[in-house]
């Protein structure tokens, strides 16, 4: 993660007039392909293959102004000195600070670091708090084993000098953030459990910083944040990046904390301008008037941090977002980890996403249009799934079927589509470069995102369905591949995107016709399949040599 900010006034020109030029050409070709798909007779069936893949193209061309909308804000902030905060004036008081991590079954080793961290920051009126949300009454886990646990938890907060807090099990992360804020405001409830291990007594601290069981803070994490929240009143929460430490041995952790760093970036910049940034449930600093005022942290979604931050937004708080790594952490290891991770992101996402449309169309003026717009790009973004399979089987239909007949016009491509393509990636690619990312390790999270298509269709359709999922957690320090049984749909797609492209090349060699689209189509499937092949690199994460 890169904290280099870009240089204002070198390239701001280019900069600035990218993102406008890139939102013309995407407004002119989806009116130019709505105006086809209404103008042309097809057949009922050719007619629902064109409408996917229109509504896929209008996807990404939604997405795609959205990501230079927010690159033009923040290019725009930096442009204009009246816009610029002043510096953050020096604390001269220190408020009361709750440091808590909730932990499900995390391995010690893990917990004993982050734990350590917390001792090593320097803000001076903090209080540390474990919150061990391990579920000890699940029938399928060894009774002994667990006890074990148990007692060794307790061991290792009682030798560190950290309280510990436990209750009877209910709401997820959420739920036990909510019960530990209810024990700090006196109420007891059943089951509610404190060990006062260091001789701390609970506090009802003006703020609470939330970090995950594998991200330590460093020392001077909390005091720029204090700052700032202690200047606005209505500031409910800052949000910080996250930064993984294991992707110099592991292909799944350094293409996802690459993936995550396009978010990180300008997106997360220029939501915040825009006063509509969301908590990302980590390394997160709240104020405990805010969290209470909303009722807590929304205990009906498996993304609490996001629909949590919606709560805030409708009661008139404000939300901000500091692009400084001060902490650092571990991301999965493997594919089955990094697809859990990305199922809950998902159908926690778009499950919010349910509620939000129909506020929205009730009551519009609850939020700037700026917010509902930023609302409305985060909930459909994991629609990227179904999204991608579309736009991976309509080159495939064309080349074995024809179908649909629009495909055989590459023109269309060419003139509109391509230009968008490559202005689209040139811009993307450049505009992190200026922060000091190579295109090839972004290009890996771009890969990685890809190939998780199943995930997100899976995640998509049962938020949209209302099926209920349990809360999972994304496992630290395994490292394994996936029976490749289990990864039957990527490989499944991969045959069909090599067999429409030797199909098209025989078809290019023996027919007189068509050659444009034929070419086109079959350049399409040897892209996809060279995104879909990444598989077998991201099976195998451990890189040799690098431990």
């Amino acid at each position: 993660m890169s904290n280099k900010p870009d240089n204002p006034s070198a390239g701001f020109p280019v900069v600035a007039l990218l993102p406008v030029i890139a939102i013309g050409i995407a407004v002119y070709y989806l009116t130019f392909r709505i105006g086809i798909f209404l103008a042309t007779d097809y057949f009922w069936y050719e007619k629902a293959i064109a409408l996917l893949l229109l509504l896929a193209e209008t996807f990404i061309l939604f997405h795609g102004m959205g990501y230079f909308l927010e690159i033009f804000h923040v290019v725009m902030r930096r442009r204009s000195l009246a816009a610029e905060e002043p510096p953050l004036p020096p604390l001269v008081e220190y408020p009361p600070v709750a440091i808590i991590v909730s932990s499900f079954k995390e391995p010690l080793e893990v917990i004993e670091a982050t734990l350590v961290s917390f001792h090593n920051l320097t803000y001076p009126n903090k209080h540390i708090y474990f919150l061990d949300d391990t579920r000890y009454d699940l029938s399928g886990d060894d009774a002994a084993r667990m006890v074990a646990y148990r007692n060794d938890v307790d061991a290792l907060c009682r030798r560190i000098g950290v309280p510990l807090f436990r209750r009877k099990w209910r709401g997820a992360k959420a739920g036990m953030i909510n019960d530990f804020l209810a024990f700090t405001e006196g109420q007891g409830r059943e089951g509610f459990e404190f060990q006062s291990y260091g001789g701390a007594s609970p506090t009802r601290d003006k703020y609470i910083i939330v970090f995950d069981a594998d991200q330590n803070p460093f020392p001077r994490f909390v005091e720029p944040l204090i700052a700032r929240m202690e200047r606005n009143p209505r500031l409910a929460f800052i949000q910080t990046p996250q930064y993984y430490t294991n992707f110099e041995t592991n292909r799944i952790a350094r293409a996802s904390g690459f993936q995550q760093v396009v978010f990180y970036e300008y997106i997360c910049e220029g939501k915040s301008i825009r006063e509509a940034m969301f908590c990302c449930g980590t390394n997160v600093i709240f104020r405990r008037e805010a969290l209470l005022d909303v009722g807590g942290f929304d205990e009906t979604s498996v993304t609490e941090d996001f629909a949590t931050s919606l709560k805030f937004h409708l009661r008139g708080w404000h939300s901000a977002y500091r692009n400084e790594v001060l902490a650092f952490g571990m991301g999965p290891e493997d594919l089955g980890g990094f697809f859990k991770q990305q199922f809950r992101w998902a159908r926690g996402t778009v499950g919010v996403l349910r509620g939000i449309i129909p506020l929205l169309l009730r009551n519009p003026r609850r939020l700037s249009a700026a917010k509902w717009w930023e609302y409305l790009l985060s909930g459909t973004f994991y629609f990227i799934g179904p999204v991608f399979l579309i736009l991976v089987l309509c080159p495939i239909l064309y080349l074995f079927f024809d179908v649909p007949r629009f495909l055989a016009n590459p023109e269309v491509y060419l003139l509109f589509f391509l230009t968008y393509f490559v202005l689209t990636l040139s811009t993307f690619y450049w505009t992190l470069g200026k922060r000091g990312y190579r295109s090839r390790d972004l290009l890996l999270g771009q890969f990685l995102m890809s190939i998780t298509f199943p995930v997100y269709l899976k995640a998509s359709l049962s938020a949209l369905l209302g099926i209920r999922s349990a809360f999972i957690i994304t496992p630290k320090g395994t490292s394994q591949a996936l029976p490749w049984k289990d990864l039957w749909a990527q490989l499944g797609l991969l045959f069909l995107t090599v067999s429409a492209a030797v199909w098209g090349i025989n078809r290019l060699i023996f027919e007189t016709g068509g050659k444009g689209g034929l070419t086109t189509n079959i350049v399409w499937c040897l892209y996809h399949a060279m995104i879909l092949s990444t598989v077998f690199y991201f099976n195998h994460p451990e890189e040799k040599g690098k431990r």
